[in-house]
């Protein structure tokens, strides 16, 4: 094993033989979480005053949760702030934003680790014997007359040597590298910019849900009245037919009336029943548990805001919008390492330890190389990492441009909404209103005789619709309060705000 031997005391850590490459990054540097969650207005073609729909759209990672311990049976009654704390915990948006971040976080520090010193210490006790005829040593010595004649063996041992060695390389200036490493810490970044905006679109998803489910709440206990009247109104339809002045069909037509409005508050009860269940999801909460609100939806006035100061906010605040900058900066560098890769480099690799037949007979040995890499000819390689760099600064530039019109755009829906919401509570409050009087009068008018059970049920249906669009309004409004926040960045910090008020 001469070989062996020979490996034993050269120096360790020699330079590569090739250059360093720049980094290649993914053509897209977007998270995936566009569009995850969005709030939707929409015109509609209803009678009444509320005459657009709000909804808001949960998808992806944010949809779902990792699901927690219950601290207790039975009804769960949670505020709003409550739900959003539970969701930041347990959804899966937020789990999966921070998985990426560490893994961003190790590629740096995998970085970063070629720029530094990479430091060994090896001990090893080798036994050998080395049969040097293998090895193609074939030595025929002649004999010569008064000479006394010897033979070299073939076989040499078997012999034994011990072997300490610390060993050094560096890297002493690498241009790609050090871009490479700066590349990673502008990705690194992007990526706890986009946590923290994982965290904006779960408080969005969490609140808007919990919205739906304060409005879902409310139609039952809105109904729950409508039921109500309804059944009044048909006794009293009863006893004045027994007495004689009232007509069967007047019964019959309070009956379909009241069996209309029965049917009403059952969908209302399971639309409750499935936003519990969708808000569980988000949350992390066992799906088979009630969940009661301790918000209710309520009406507060707020001054409509300045839509250019909102957008210019937006654009300095969005964390979104931040994490397409660090991911074009980070583009940039590796374009400029890309470049560097026709820059020499200069590395320093040593070793230093001691060998001998046994520990207690070594001498010290070390070996210490310095190298000058110098690129000369790739075989196009450079161009091609530097095309490939320049696509991926391109598109990422693109991304960018995109996604600060994709914020004004959130950012003016949002106040549109808003101020269309605000004008529609008013009204539909005023109409609620005038419903409820003509209900009462129309009631009065049929105990007095004067009027019949069509004009009862028709003024019962206008209440119903009254009461509907005014929910609906009240739920567009505080959407759209909401999705405003979330357009400039300040959901998280709003959450408060948005709930406040409202016991």
């Amino acid at each position: 094993m001469l070989p062996a031997l020979c490996r034993g005391q050269a120096p360790g850590g020699a330079a590569p033989g090739g250059g360093s490459r720049a980094t290649s990054l993914p053509l897209s540097g977007r998270s995936g979480q566009e569009n995850a969650v969005t709030a939707q207005q929409s015109a509609t073609s209803g009678s009444g005053v509320a005459t657009v729909s709000s909804s808001i759209q949960v998808g992806g990672n944010f949809a779902g949760s990792v699901p927690t311990q219950a601290e207790s049976t039975g009804p769960l009654s949670l505020t709003m702030a409550e739900a959003v704390k539970k969701g930041l915990a347990a959804n899966l948006g937020v789990i999966a934003s921070d998985a990426s971040s560490r893994a961003t976080r190790a590629a740096r520090l995998q970085s970063l680790s070629s720029l530094l010193p990479d430091i060994s210490l090896s001990a090893s006790e080798t036994v050998t014997q080395v049969n040097l005829a293998a090895y193609g040593l074939k030595l025929n010595i002649p004999t010569v007359p008064g000479i006394p004649s010897f033979n070299i063996p073939t076989v040499v041992g078997p012999y034994s040597y011990s072997q300490l060695q610390g060993n050094l390389s560096q890297s002493v200036f690498d241009p790609v590298r050090i871009r490479n490493w700066k590349a990673s810490k502008e990705t690194e970044r992007a990526s706890l910019l986009s946590a923290k905006d994982a965290r904006e679109l779960v408080v969005f998803a969490v609140a808007g849900t919990y919205l739906q489910l304060e409005q879902a709440v409310a139609r039952v206990e809105s109904q729950q009245a409508q039921v109500a009247n309804a059944e009044a109104i048909h006794r009293q339809a009863a006893v004045r037919k027994e007495v004689g002045t009232n007509a069967k069909i007047d019964v019959v037509r309070t009956m379909v009336e009241l069996q209309t409005q029965q049917q009403r508050l059952a969908s209302f009860r399971s639309d409750v029943r499935k936003q519990e269940i969708t808000l569980a999801r988000l949350v992390g909460l066992p799906q088979d548990r009630k969940i009661v609100p301790r918000d209710a939806l309520y009406y507060h006035p707020v001054a409509l805001p300045e839509v250019e100061q909102e957008v210019a906010y937006a654009w300095a605040h969005r964390s979104d919008l931040r994490q397409a900058e660090a991911q074009v900066h980070a583009a940039e560098l590796v374009l400029s390492a890309a470049h560097a890769e026709r820059l020499p480099s200069v590395s320093l690799s040593g070793n230093y330890g001691a060998i001998g037949p046994n520990p207690t007979s070594a001498h010290g040995v070390f070996g210490v190389t310095g190298s000058i890499n110098v690129p000369l000819y790739q075989g196009g390689r450079l161009r091609a990492d530097i095309q490939q760099a320049e696509a991926t600064l391109s598109q990422r530039r693109a991304e960018l441009q995109d996604q600060k019109a994709r914020v004004e755009q959130e950012v003016r829906t949002a106040c549109i909404d808003l101020q269309t919401a605000a004008g529609q509570v008013q009204l539909a409050d005023s109409n609620r209103k005038y419903a409820a009087e003509t209900l009462a009068e129309s009631r009065d008018r049929f105990g007095a005789g004067v009027a019949t059970t069509v004009e009862v049920v028709q003024a019962q249906e206008q209440v119903a619709n009254a009461e509907s669009d005014y929910l609906t309004s009240l739920f567009s409004f505080d959407l759209a309060r909401l999705a405003l926040a979330r357009a400039t960045g300040q959901a998280e910090g709003q959450v408060p705000d948005l709930s406040g008020g409202k016991q």
